[in-house]
């Protein structure tokens, strides 16, 4: 195959999924909690022809080589855990998180997921669980017939029952941190996944130990700028059609070739 076919191929290949992490941004940008992906690029192997530093003559070296390069792919997609804006709902059983820090909740199979999407219910056992009806862990009983719920910025539930002057304490809502939440493993619904990249979660109090405070009666919105990430749209549509021209290019060449062979 024809060197500059190759690495056209790579290039088209390379901008069509960075195309696709784009467009999943944008499909999610009203997504609660949602953390935007960054398509990261790598060059691939080079043909080394002529090595730098060679000797030219007995007496010179080669200032630079000869290196042919074969093309592009992408090395990862990231996720940016950058803070998302916050809407107001109203709903006492609507949380924000203020800073670093993700919710707990608990899967079917019995592992711990972790969320930034605070739009909590409640069951019909009274209790706290998402939106998918997963438990919050640990878990927190809402009691029956209850007027009000508040949630404090550390965590704390405390439910005002009828006949009673003072609400009671039932629970704390506590957030895990990473120190690389950037390895986290996202599975849909909101949730990730601990890896060994993301390391062990550190859990406890909202507020405490660099994890950020509750906001009763918000949301966390999606943290992706719809502007920049149509500009990065453009941007691939332009190197695709690049990468389509070297492609047709190189194709012409040898279609001379085989028409005046």
């Amino acid at each position: 195959m024809n060197p500059a076919l190759w690495v056209a191929k790579t290039g088209l290949d390379a901008q069509q999924t960075r195309l696709q992490v784009v467009s999943n941004n944008l499909a999610n940008a009203s997504t609660t909690g949602f953390k935007k992906d960054r398509a990261v690029f790598e060059d691939l192997l080079y043909q080394n022809v002529r090595q730098p530093g060679a000797q030219a003559t007995q007496d010179t070296t080669l200032p630079s080589g000869l290196m042919l390069g074969t093309g592009v792919r992408v090395a990862a997609t990231q996720k940016m855990h950058m803070q998302g804006g916050f809407i107001q709902t109203g709903n006492s059983l609507d949380i924000a998180i203020q800073g670093d820090g993700f919710f707990q909740v608990l899967r079917p199979n019995g592992d711990v997921s972790y969320t930034r999407d605070g739009s909590f219910q409640i069951d019909e056992q009274g209790r706290i669980v998402s939106s998918d009806g997963m438990l919050v862990d640990p878990a927190i009983t809402i009691p029956e017939n209850t007027l009000s719920i508040t949630i404090g910025i550390d965590g704390t539930v405390s439910a005002l029952e009828p006949g009673n002057t003072e609400p009671s304490n039932v629970g704390t809502i506590e957030t895990a941190s990473f120190i690389n939440p950037a390895g986290l493993m996202p599975i849909g619904d909101n949730q990730f996944l601990e890896t060994v990249s993301s390391g062990s979660p550190t859990t406890g109090i909202p507020s405490e130990d660099n994890r950020g405070g509750l906001l009763q009666g918000s949301l966390e919105s999606s943290n992706v700028n719809t502007v920049e990430e149509l500009v990065n749209l453009i941007e691939t549509q332009r190197t695709f059609e690049m990468n389509s021209k070297s492609l047709s290019t190189a194709d012409q060449m040898l279609q001379y070739i085989t028409q005046n062979v």
